[in-house]
């Protein structure tokens, strides 16, 4: 697949930020926006299609490999950016095995603009395939974050948000997860050498569109390592690693961090205990208040009201 957001440089999202998206203005540039509808609907494509092979070849990487590539010995920092992106593509594939996607031109350009903003403040600005944001159409109180900058937020989620800064404190969590690199530390470590074989093996060919498909098949293994976890979890310290992250990211492009608290003590009230969705998978609200609280400086952000307006309008009636 080729790089799908090569047109928003640093430059454009730099401008965002500092000259107005923390008020995020109607924007007038119509090609830049077509474009970001294209990133969404061609990147559901991709996915669905790869989607329906990951079940058909149980070869894993570790068999590939032994055709003739030598291996070696590795972890997951040794996986490069554009090996993470076809790991995360192919985790991407599988959530949407069981997640449609949330049919919404306003709502997918409102999250898009919101997260694309959020990951230039992040220590890790820029991925090999872009960062992508995607809302899923269901009532689960849940968010995913895939290898290389594939974001999934349920529905069920947003409606907890009460205002932008809500948002932008579950967008920035998960875009912790990506920087920290969460989802490749998933994989077992047994797993890792015959992964790093296989992507070189295919990487030798360039990985053309056509190979996408062998690869999701080829090591799913590693992928099923990368979606347990997602079901299940990650541990507590990567769950506040993610939220350090997020609270940094807040701050530094100008939403108030205590928005991460407010979200989790809404969560804590929704949530049924044992449930579906981030009861299953997440660590107990409460744990992580009392830490984010600890994080967090004195001092209270302002309101804004262009800001709440722009939120009612996109996803009031989500």
């Amino acid at each position: 697949m080729k790089r799908k957001i090569s047109f928003i440089t640093p430059f454009i999202i730099l401008t965002l930020m500092l000259f107005g998206f923390i008020l995020i203005p109607e924007i007038s540039d119509a090609n830049f926006m077509d474009k970001l509808k294209k990133v969404g609907s061609n990147l559901e494509k991709d996915l669905k299609k790869e989607s329906g092979k990951l079940k058909k070849n149980t070869k894993t990487g570790l068999e590939i490999g032994k055709k003739g590539v030598e291996k070696v010995k590795g972890t997951f920092a040794d996986f490069t950016p554009e090996q993470e992106y076809y790991i995360g593509r192919a985790v991407g594939a599988s959530v949407l095995e069981n997640y449609k996607p949330y049919k919404n031109k306003e709502v997918s350009r409102y999250i898009n603009l919101l997260g694309l903003t959020l990951s230039q403040a992040s220590d890790m600005p820029e991925t090999f395939g872009g960062y992508h944001f995607m809302v899923l159409d269901s009532d689960h109180i849940n968010a995913f974050a895939a290898p290389g900058g594939l974001i999934f937020v349920a529905r069920g989620l947003l409606r907890c948000c009460k205002n932008e800064d809500a948002v932008a404190a579950v967008l920035a969590h998960e875009i912790g997860h990506v920087q920290h690199k969460h989802g490749l530390q998933a994989i077992k470590k047994s797993r890792v050498t015959s992964t790093l074989t296989l992507l070189a093996a295919i990487g030798a060919a360039a990985l053309a569109d056509q190979q996408m498909s062998e690869l999701s098949a080829h090591f799913g293994g590693s992928i099923s390592d990368i979606n347990d976890t997602l079901n299940k979890g990650y541990s507590r310290s990567f769950e506040r690693e993610a939220d350090r992250a997020a609270v940094t990211i807040l701050k530094k492009v100008g939403y108030d961090p205590a928005a991460l608290v407010d979200m989790l003590e809404v969560m804590d009230q929704d949530m049924k205990p044992g449930g579906f969705g981030f009861a299953k998978n997440h660590p107990s609200p409460k744990s992580r208040i009392k830490y984010v609280k600890g994080r967090i400086p004195p001092g209270e952000a302002s309101e804004s009201k262009p800001r709440q307006t722009r939120f009612q309008k996109a996803l009031g009636s989500i």
